[in-house]
């Protein structure tokens, strides 16, 4: 459930795309006063309390927690329906998750290139503009942009009708880059095969810590500007000992995708899962 924030209409690709088939998404977040949240740590403000782990005022725990499975449960169906269209057609798909500035756009820039002839399509997800989608076809690679207006995160119906419009190849990759948020996205399922978080160095060690929800969802952490952890004083064995901390089993790569380095390791990372998701489907 997307409680912090208020999301509005999308776009696929210049095409109207009516936000409220069916969500409720329009979350409300108030910051009104006299509002009963604890008080720990010298006076800081928690608002995550409770079962739902949010607080909107006026509104209870329980009344929080059905909204919230209700929509998750209306973005699930549509996610299902997307995970099964992929399966058919042995497309692995993966959802790329990271905060505005990780490099996210510039990493997979230089994966289509790295993966040569590999047949794959992108969906670009952002607030406004087509900026990275046109970098993307840049590369010869097909894209669709989606822009979420107000909206923070991508959803499992937005995606089914990029999915639509690129009508992906079988036994290809789909690569969906998530609008940058390190919060939102980690709650929503769009039929992908695995979520893999990029990290710039830069962020701090603690951003694992920070956000734990998104590292628990992802199966890869990317440490993304390798090269510039020396000019940082950048800690990168602490950067993997708190991701482990928050997903003990989560796998980790670093990588620049400016440099090249780690990337040999991240496009055989993407081919390996690709073989294992066309192996049972080539048995049938």
């Amino acid at each position: 459930m997307c409680t912090v924030c208020g999301c509005g209409d999308a776009k696929v690709e210049g095409h109207a795309h009516d936000h409220d088939h069916d969500h409720e998404h329009g979350h409300a977040h108030h910051h009104g006063h006299g509002h009963g949240h604890h008080h720990h740590h010298h006076g800081d403000l928690h608002f995550g309390q409770g079962p739902a782990g949010v607080a909107v005022p006026g509104m209870s725990q329980e009344r929080l927690i059905e909204i919230e499975t209700d929509i998750l449960a209306k973005n699930d169906r549509y996610a299902a329906e997307n995970r099964a269209f992929l399966r058919g057609r042995g497309v692995f798909a993966v959802n790329l998750v990271s905060s505005p500035g990780s490099g996210k756009t510039t990493l997979l820039c230089r994966t289509i290139e790295a993966l040569g002839d590999q047949p794959l399509a992108v969906i670009e997800g952002d607030q406004q503009t087509a900026n990275d989608a046109d970098r993307i076809r840049a590369t010869g690679a097909p894209a669709v942009q989606v822009n979420t207006g107000k909206g923070c995160h991508l959803d499992g119906h937005m995606v089914g009708h990029a999915i639509e419009h690129l009508d992906p190849r079988p036994e290809s990759f789909l690569f969906i880059e998530n609008v940058g948020n390190l919060v939102c996205p980690a709650g929503f399922d769009l039929g992908e095969d695995c979520k893999v978080a990029i990290l710039s160095v830069t962020e701090g060690e603690d951003k694992p810590l920070k956000y734990p929800d998104m590292f628990t969802a992802a199966r890869l952490a990317i440490l993304n500007k390798v090269d510039l952890a020396p000019h940082c004083d950048v800690d990168l064995d602490l950067y993997e000992s708190n991701l482990r901390r928050v997903n003990p089993d989560i796998e980790t790569l670093r990588v620049s995708a400016r440099t090249g380095e780690g990337m040999e390791a991240w496009t055989g990372w993407l081919r390996a899962r690709l073989a294992d998701k066309i192996r049972p489907r080539a048995a049938e």
